[in-house]
């Protein structure tokens, strides 16, 4: 039986249960990396990386540390999930792709789901509650989706099912898939490939998707490279999951990072990150309101609370284990509409 779950900006279907223990042919190679981001071509772009040296910066962190921003919030969609969800829609066969796509999502997904259903010349029809941000049902509208405004959760996950059951689309998960996680694996390749000799890299972790990948490629490419996942404290399912070593569930989950706040990991995301990620580490929604703040007065960056999660995580738990290293950070996204940033942004001073 499927069970479903929205949080935060993303539906999440609990698929059935599979064995946490990874074997190779799971994990992508180097060559599957590679295969997979000359396969998407110009339909993504090679997102820039940007050396970030500012006084503010200094001060946050330090005069000796180097700061690389790979900046995905770029990326077209506005976040690093158009790559996932693009590969999962190459790969549908002629009689699904002339049925189409679905998902569920409150935002980021359902925003790369149209898009990526656009680029193969398919149609899609998202689930999104009431109480989506107008923003993000504008722009999943302007990629050409069908948008299914409904009232709560519950009507989300029967419409879903019931679009599935009777147009034969097919439903694209937002992070527990090989080929979504081969999608995020392409940001890493191209990060290796732009910063030579990193010492670390810093990633959000939501459901698990954007770190799994991403470890894949650092750990091919540069392998002494440290690699630390970032989660909210209200949103720690992952921690705790590495903790426990299986994933775990969450009975209660509090954080203004919407795109962080998947209730549980599921196992094969969490494989692969328990595989390759050293650590992860909490950061409080003010750390991240703070980082916000940071990156629109130094860099000029309004991002969403996820877009900063990175950030937030080097100027607090990890600065001092970070000092004097060349150290990558994630910047996610930024999907965000200009009063909810001014509400949630803290001016940095």
């Amino acid at each position: 039986m499927t069970t479903w779950r929205l949080v935060g900006d993303q539906a999440l279907r609990l698929e059935p249960d599979r064995s946490t223990r990874l074997v190779n042919h799971d994990i992508p190679t180097l060559d599957d990396i590679r295969g997979a981001r000359e396969r998407l071509g110009d339909r993504v772009r090679e997102t820039p990386v940007w050396r970030w040296q500012s006084d503010a910066l200094e001060r946050m962190v330090g005069a000796r540390t180097s700061v690389f921003l790979k900046l995905e919030l770029l990326q077209y969609t506005g976040t690093f999930k158009a790559r996932g969800a693009l590969l999962n829609a190459m790969a549908l066969p002629n009689e699904a792709r002339r049925a189409g796509v679905t998902a569920v999502s409150a935002g980021n997904h359902a925003i790369a789901v149209a898009f990526a259903a656009r680029i193969v010349g398919t149609t899609a029809k998202v689930v999104m509650p009431q109480t989506s941000n107008p923003m993000r049902v504008a722009r999943c509208r302007e990629y050409g989706a069908e948008v299914v405004l409904v009232d709560g959760v519950h009507q989300a996950f029967d419409t879903v099912k019931r679009i599935e059951h009777e147009e034969g689309r097919t439903f694209i998960h937002p992070f527990e898939s090989e080929l979504t996680v081969l999608g995020t694996s392409t940001v890493g390749l191209e990060w290796c490939r732009q910063v030579e000799h990193l010492d670390a890299v810093v990633v959000p972790i939501g459901g698990g998707g954007l770190i799994s990948g991403i470890a894949s490629a650092v750990r091919h490419m540069q392998p002494a490279c440290a690699i630390f996942g970032v989660e909210p404290e209200g949103a720690d399912s992952m921690h705790r999951s590495f903790a426990a070593g299986s994933p775990q569930t969450l009975e209660k989950v509090s954080t203004i990072a919407d795109s962080l706040a998947p209730p549980y990991a599921l196992p094969y995301t969490f494989g692969i990150a328990r595989r390759f990620v050293d650590e992860i580490v909490l950061i409080s929604d003010e750390e991240i309101q703070r980082a916000m703040g940071l990156l629109f007065a130094d860099m000029k960056l309004a991002v969403e609370p996820a877009g900063a999660a990175a950030t937030a995580a080097l100027c607090g738990p990890l600065r001092e284990r970070l000092a004097g290293r060349r150290v990558g950070i994630m910047v996610c996204g930024a999907n965000i509409d200009i009063a909810t940033f001014a509400r949630q942004a803290i001016p940095f001073a």
